[in-house]
């Protein structure tokens, strides 16, 4: 597993476009043949997505112009790349993306600590982003060829974190893309913005996110559906892995794969037992096979959700700055690639 390191500045259409230039090959040769591709492709005509188009134009037209260059720089036509970044918009059988997280308050701070699960096809042919906007605050995000950033997990200059785990509603109406909002949480100023903005109707698809921020003591699960939100704010530590969880949102129907389902039954096992949390145990669970088929650390070519652990992000926030390290193997303690967040 490798990393490519990014470093992008410009207008919102010149970071799209420099992104699309980056995963034009692997999205030609590994994406865009996919069924999942294909039958998005198919649906830009319809009344959903005209509608998700729209909202977005609408609302967030620089993240609209930051579309309209990946699609460039991708050399697709925007209706495919449009299409493809509101994959988890639709119901599909392809469970697309996984993701587990470990999160929890350390002596100096909060630790989060997060398990980035995409297509095996993509192993080696992602990013770690460092981006400058011309509006909006920078930030260090993982990458997937063809996608907008935010979607996994990142940071920005504010210091607010932010990694994302997929749920799998049942039922998805029309609404703002949930790849979209992600993108848009990375220009939030403060905590209290991010969540607002990741809390905002309509909404399309679901997310479970984790946000903390630099020099503020909360520590924030969020789960966001279409149906409503749970704001859950964490007082020990906790673990998440790709399902609704939260009591308030149990009517709203959803699929549980058998590996969001055994993960999650082993992170409660595993953290049951602890006090608290730090970078090592984090690791140490982030990386468990103890459950042969369905372990949290996923590398098997035949993963029943066709999904890989592609890489493990580690942010320690703390009063004014955030510390921040990715893995891509298990068999090491040396991070890949690591920086500080320093506010001013």
């Amino acid at each position: 597993m490798s990393l490519t390191s990014l470093k992008i500045s410009g207008s919102a259409y010149d970071i799209g476009f420099q992104l699309g230039c980056f995963g034009k090959k692997a999205v030609h040769q590994h994406l865009k043949p996919m069924a999942l591709w294909q039958w998005l492709s198919s649906q830009f005509e319809q009344e959903k997505a005209r509608t998700m188009a729209t909202l977005v134009e609408q609302q967030y037209p620089l993240i609209w112009q930051e579309l309209h260059g990946l699609a460039d720089g991708l050399e697709l036509p925007f209706s495919e790349v449009f299409m493809w970044n509101c994959r988890g918009d639709y119901v599909h059988t392809q469970s697309v993306d996984g993701c587990t997280t470990v999160l929890g308050h350390v002596t100096d701070g909060i630790l989060v600590a997060h398990n980035e699960d995409g297509f095996p096809q993509l192993d080696g042919h992602c990013g770690l982003a460092d981006i400058s906007p011309a509006e909006g605050p920078g930030f260090i995000s993982f990458v997937y060829p063809g996608s907008l950033p935010g979607h996994t997990f990142a940071v920005n200059n504010k210091g607010i974190v932010i990694t994302i785990n997929n749920i799998r509603p049942q039922e998805i109406p029309a609404g703002l893309p949930r790849m979209v909002l992600c993108r848009a949480a990375l220009d939030a100023q403060s905590l209290d913005e991010a969540i607002t903005t990741l809390s905002r109707m309509p909404r399309a698809g679901a997310f479970h996110h984790s946000l903390a921020q630099a020099g503020d003591h909360d520590l924030y699960s969020l789960e966001a559906t279409a149906h409503g939100h749970a704001l859950l704010n964490i007082k020990t530590h906790y673990g998440h892995a790709n399902h609704l969880i939260a009591p308030t949102l149990a009517a709203v129907k959803q699929r549980v794969t058998a590996s969001s389902g055994a993960r999650q039954q082993r992170l409660d096992q595993l953290l049951s037992g602890e006090e608290g949390v730090d970078t090592r145990l984090a690791l140490r669970l982030l990386r468990d096979t103890q459950h042969q088929d369905l372990p949290i650390y996923r590398r098997h070519p035949e993963d029943p959700d066709d999904e890989n652990t592609l890489a493990t992000g580690v942010f320690l926030i703390g009063h004014n700055k955030v510390d921040w390290q990715v893995y891509t193997h298990a068999e090491t303690d040396t991070p890949d690639h690591s920086g500080t967040i320093a506010l001013n």
